[in-house]
Parts: C-alpha cells; structure tokens; sequence
C-alpha cells in the first residue's frame, strides 16, 4: 500500500495544487486508469485527443431542453475530464512528457468549453427566439480563455516555488521565445507559437509578478532559498480557493446545477460577471502578494 501511495503523488504535480473534488475523485480515477495503460501503446497524447472528442460531445448534448440528454452530456464531461486526469498522470508515470502533449492538454479544455457554450447558446436562442446568447458564448469563451491563463500561471509558478523539478513547465517568454527558434519548421512549431503568446499575455498580466522574479534572480540566481520558497507557498495557498473557482470543477459545478434547475441562462451570467470579478480580486491579491517579496 505504501509503494501504491508513493506512486499516486508521483502522478500528480502536487497535492498543494490539487483540489477536494480531484482529489477524492478525479485523480484517484485518472491514476487507476494511466497505471492499467502505462503496458500498452497508448501516449498520453492519444488519451487527450481522445478526451476532446468526449468532452465536445458533451457539448453537443447539452444543447437539447431534456434533462436526459443532459444527463448524458454531464457524464461525458465527467469522464472527459478523467481522461484528461489520465493524460498528465501517465506521462508522469512513464515519463513520456513533451511540450506539445502540455499544450494539447491545455487546448482540450477549451475546446470543451467551446462545444459547450456553443450548446448553449443554440439551445437558449431557439427557447427565447433570440440569437444574443451567440454573442454571450463569444464573451463567455473569452472570459474563460483570460481565467484558464491565469489560473494555470499561478499554478504552475507555485511548483515552481517547491522545487525545480516540480516547476520545471515553468518558462518565461525569453525561454519560450528560444526554444520556438530552435524548433524545426512543422505542426508542432505551429502549436508552440500559441504556448508563445499564451505565456506573452502571462507575463504582461502580471507586472509585480515580474518584478518579484527579476528580483530573486538577480540576488539568488536559480538558487532560491527555501525559506524564500515556504513563504510563498503558504501565501499562495491561501489564494487558491478563489484560483479554483475558475477551473474545471468551479465551473461545472454551477453548470451541472443549472443544466438540472433550467435555468441554462444562468451559466453565461457566473461566467461573465462572477468568474471575471474572482479573476479580478485574484489577480489583484497576487500581485499585492508578489511585491513583498522584492
């Protein structure tokens, strides 16, 4: 029991990033199944392509007004994000990791969400006879592009304040913008120039966030002293509450109930208003936080 405990946490990025629903649910199940495919050919690139048709089908679902159809889409979404549980957790486990399996990973959430929203909006057009719930999804799936960039920023800087290893997906646009040179002309130079502009946008965002790391840099170098790296963490934890009402669970918790109650207009409401407030006093408390510390 104890080999099977040491191999669970080396499928996770860390169990301080993780929250309560993956926790008891969506990583122990995503461990079960990436520990069953480590023997066999199946990449962890497969599982997320595998993912995206799953989870874009669970859009196309929600577009229909019976609950038995939602019903369907709500547990294809569930499994969609298991295998997408999977994906990482495999590539942790076989150490099959590359920068694009990162990025693929990253694009299936929203294309989820991009099937999703268009559901909606089809579905709540037809019901009130009007086609301006397109232009909500539109404002939708851009609030969630801005929330999914932020939230993955500060998530994947918090590994990097445990360990090297930990935050080795770490990179600043200098690091990006160098490997995008060195890569040979194709498909997947074509994929690394939006994890470019994902990461330009991050950096630009987040101008104190900047300072706090030029700051360690030029007195530390890549040797931060730990007790630099504990106390960030514990500020850090302490925002990732509001951090993680903006991923997966935070919003298809809203999604699941609205989708049950009829209300489906509700959704676009939380995504635009809410979730943007959150991001908003997230960001403004991360940046507060990151100035004292140069």
């Amino acid at each position: 029991m104890g080999e099977l405990n040491k191999e669970y946490e080396a499928s996770l990025k860390s169990i301080e990033t993780e929250n309560l629903i993956d926790r008891i649910f969506y990583r122990p199940l995503g461990f079960c199944i990436a520990r069953m495919l480590c023997s066999t050919p199946i990449t962890p690139n497969i599982v997320t392509v595998i993912s995206i048709f799953v989870g874009a089908s669970a859009g196309y679902l929600f577009h229909f007004q019976d609950i038995e159809h939602n019903v369907y889409g709500i547990f294809l979404l569930i499994f969609a994000n298991i295998l997408d549980c999977t994906d990482g957790q495999l590539a942790r486990l076989s150490g099959n990791k590359s920068t694009i399996g990162r990025i693929l990973d990253g694009l299936a959430g929203d294309i989820w969400f991009t099937f999703i929203y268009v559901g909606l909006a089809f579905r709540l057009s037809h019901q009130y006879g009007t086609s301006w719930f397109y232009v909500a999804a539109v404002v939708s799936g851009l609030s969630h592009l801005g929330q999914a960039n932020i939230t993955d920023y500060y998530k994947t800087l918090h590994l990097y304040f445990i360990s090297k290893e930990k935050g080795c997906e770490f990179q600043t646009i200098e690091q990006v913008k160098a490997h995008h040179k060195e890569m040979k002309p194709g498909l997947n130079k074509v994929f690394y120039l939006l994890y470019r502009l994902y990461t330009f946008i991050q950096e630009k965002a987040t101008p104190s966030l900047q300072r706090m790391l030029a700051s360690l840099h030029d007195t530390y170098g890549d040797d931060i002293p730990q007790d630099i790296r504990t106390s960030f963490r514990r500020k850090s934890s302490k925002l990732m509450t509001c951090i993680n009402l903006m991923t997966f669970n935070g919003r298809t918790v809203i999604l699941f109930i609205v989708l049950f109650t009829g209300y489906v207009w509700a959704y676009f409401a939380y995504e635009i208003l809410f979730l943007n407030i959150i991001l908003l006093i997230t960001m403004k408390k991360h940046e507060k936080m990151c100035a004292t510390f140069y």
